[in-house]
């Protein structure tokens, strides 16, 4: 099946655009990196979201690293931004997180939106501003509870969400709700009256992520900011959509690897002795250190070479869609990899992470390194997503063709013959009246 040709209507400067080069945007983010860094077991111990690193983030452009040098942006490639984001994540994983929603949404209006949509975002994200997903809650069953609806030609929002990453340093908010029996996406500005944004997300890891609770009480919204089922989407939303936020994800849990071996390698260079060794020493010298540093930079390696993969893999994609190239095999392969990848990267970087407290005794453990983030964040992240659930689809895929999404296009298709039927009803009885 061919994907939709709503890629034309990206700007035509777009595709006859030079990519800058990895270095030209790593020479602009990493100081900024570096500072974040600095930071980062301070905000670790006193629990201090990271307002300021996104401040600097936002002034420096980071925002708009994907968007096409034709609307603003710097236009990088799918590969040249997930490389950033690992660089990100080694210097503060919260801070590459938190960015999930607005990288994913920016991507989503690169692919499917008409050129109205990019017309709205792009200059606004251009100028600073950041998005933040409200999506998920704390529900009995999988669904929203969240609705809009209409009264006197407005529209309002009511409803709570949960997990919604990002959010509280955002300007605008995604948010999935409910209009009647119809699933809906809603955007709003994050300052209108009746949003209340908490930081109240109490995981053990990603503390500082804002992914606490947002509260909307009749916020009015406008009609033209509510999507509905259908408008701008086709064969690509599940599989690429899904593939890119995971990859946001390894690439925050490949950053924490990245810091593994950082911080192996210089807790090791500034030791003088060795335990069991009598008076001076050198541990970095000592064969047995030397192989749990080898260790540690072979599993960062392998995580970040798989990251890697994947970005290309998504490249190859994306760029076959611009060509109109793209069917529905090669997204579902796209998602299939990234499955894959989630299996590997996961279990690589807890590997690091516990392995670095061979290094060097019980200092190690010091609550002044705070080296135990590295492994509750890398756990936290992995826990979005369960990789249990994604390893039995693959099984499923290459022993039966089960598609990823099989029981959600089967739930959707439920749902849209229903609605058919409905309205079918609607109209016998309005002929018959």
């Amino acid at each position: 099946m061919t994907s939709t040709a709503t890629v034309h209507h990206l700007d035509k400067r777009y595709t006859a655009e030079t990519p800058p080069t990895y270095e030209e945007l790593a020479q602009r983010f990493r100081p900024i990196f570096a500072r974040i860094a600095e930071g980062a077991v301070k905000r670790e111990q006193e629990r201090e979201l990271p307002y300021e690193a996104v401040r600097w983030l936002r002034e420096a452009g980071f925002g708009r690293v994907r968007i096409p040098q034709c609307y603003g942006g710097f236009g990088a490639t799918i590969p040249q931004f997930f490389r950033l984001l690992v660089e990100l994540a080694e210097a503060d994983s919260n801070v590459s997180h938190l960015l999930r929603g607005h990288f994913a949404f920016l991507e989503s209006r690169l692919n499917h939106t008409e050129e109205a949509g990019r017309a709205f975002w792009f200059p606004k994200v251009v100028d600073g501003a950041l998005i933040g997903y409200a999506m998920a809650e704390l529900t009995e069953v999988t669904g929203t509870s969240a609705t809009v609806t209409q009264k006197d030609g407005k529209w309002f929002l009511n409803g709570r969400k949960y997990y919604s990453t990002g959010t509280i340093f955002a300007d605008w908010i995604v948010a999935a709700v409910a209009d009647g029996e119809e699933r809906v996406s809603v955007t709003l500005r994050a300052d209108s009256p009746g949003v209340t944004r908490l930081d109240d997300w109490d995981g053990f890891g990603q503390r500082m992520t804002g992914s606490g609770t947002t509260i909307f009480e009749n916020v009015e919204v406008e009609a033209e900011n509510i999507t509905r089922r259908g408008e701008g989407k086709d064969s690509y939303r599940q599989s690429y959509q899904k593939a890119f936020l995971q990859l946001i994800l390894l690439s925050s849990i490949t950053g924490v690897g990245r810091a593994v071996k950082r911080d192996g390698i210089a807790f090791v260079q500034r030791k003088t002795r060795t335990f069991g060794v009598m008076g001076a020493s050198s541990p970095k010298d000592d064969p047995l250190v030397q192989r749990v540093v080898g260790r540690l930079a072979s599993l960062s390696y392998a995580a970040e070479s798989i990251v890697n993969n994947l970005a290309r893999t998504l490249e190859d994609v994306y760029q076959a869609r611009l060509a109109d190239k793209a069917d529905e095999a090669l997204y579902v392969d796209a998602e299939i990899q990234a499955f894959q990848a989630q299996q590997i990267v996961i279990d690589l970087v807890l590997q690091a992470s516990t392995l670095l407290f061979e290094v060097g005794g019980a200092s190690a453990t010091s609550e002044t390194r705070r080296f135990d983030r590295h492994w509750r964040n890398a756990r936290t992240a992995a826990s979005h997503n369960p990789a249990i659930l994604r390893e039995r689809a693959i099984g499923d895929y290459y022993l039966n063709g089960t598609l990823p999404d099989a029981a959600w296009i089967a739930a959707e298709k439920e749902r849209e013959e229903g609605e058919k039927e409905k309205q079918a009803a609607i109209r016998a009885e309005a002929n018959t009246a």
